[in-house]
């Protein structure tokens, strides 16, 4: 499939057009001379040089890599329809739309970018975090650094011990069980190749604590609404969490709020502090 390149210029014009800085979560600035969005705010949206990008909307450059689009499609706030006819513009075939798939819908990532205030995150199916607000990073660490099968929360949980000191310790016997549980399901629901099912078969050969949690067969088990986080300068946080689903991508967006009034909402205060000095740091 060849890359269409006028057409790529095109519609990554009209897209970037298209989007105020706010629909992004971005500052709105004053004196724009332009509709939309800067080349170079779009760049910084796509982690790229800003030369980069130009060149695409200048019909320039080798052809961008299947990589590369994607994350051009994300920071575009493309709808799965849009990013699967920029994949073809670019020459490539679009990804297989299933339940793994990690392109972000925009409705779910501008409720996100109206977050600031809150610790909420994007994860996948598989426990992956593709996304974190401002508090999410400053209550757990950046999740979106891991690579491979360790993106997965319910993989860290039996193959690195840190991942446990994030949480209380009398959560730990449930989170063992329910974690198994989910792989379960999950590899079942997706079947023998999937993703879920090389975790399965990595983590019986790594963990033997996963090994006889997975002898028993568990299925049905449901996250409980509050949560436990043990921070390493806060101590334990009691937060309750809220998800709203993403029935096309199976992604979820959650939400970890803390009761008013309580110790916990007021080392959610603290810990925004903590993050907004993070950032500048």
């Amino acid at each position: 499939m060849d890359i269409d390149r006028a057409g790529l210029a095109e519609f990554l014009r009209r897209r970037r057009e298209s989007l105020q800085p706010s629909d992004v979560g971005l500052p709105q600035g004053v004196r724009r001379r332009t509709s939309g969005l800067r080349r170079e705010e779009v760049a910084v949206l796509c982690n790229m040089s800003a030369d980069y990008y130009s060149r695409l909307e200048r019909e320039r450059g080798p052809q961008p890599s299947e990589q590369m689009i994607a994350s051009i499609a994300q920071g575009l706030h493309l709808s799965l329809a849009e990013r699967d006819h920029l994949f073809r513009l670019a020459g490539h075939n679009p990804p297989a739309q299933g339940g793994a798939g990690e392109h972000i819908s925009p409705g779910m990532l501008r409720i996100l970018d109206r977050l600031d205030d809150t610790p909420a995150e994007i994860v996948t199916e598989l426990g992956e975090t593709l996304r974190q607000s401002r508090l999410g990073v400053a209550l757990t660490g950046d999740l979106t650094r891991y690579t491979g099968p360790e993106r997965s929360l319910g993989f860290r949980w039996f193959t690195r011990a840190d991942t446990r000191e994030l949480y209380a310790p009398e959560e730990h016997e449930f989170l063992t069980r329910l974690f198994t549980a989910g792989l379960r399901e999950l590899a079942t629901k997706r079947g023998p190749g999937s993703r879920a099912a090389g975790f399965v078969d990595l983590l019986l050969e790594r963990s033997p604590e996963f090994r006889a949690t997975w002898a028993l067969h568990e299925v049905g088990l449901r996250p409980r609404d509050t949560k436990h986080f043990v921070h390493p300068e806060l101590g334990e946080l009691e937060l309750t969490c809220q998800s709203l689903v993403d029935a096309e991508s199976s992604q979820m967006l959650l939400v970890y709020t803390a009761v008013p009034g309580s110790e916990s909402h007021e080392k959610l205060q603290l810990l925004s502090v903590i993050g907004t000095q993070a950032l500048r740091s």
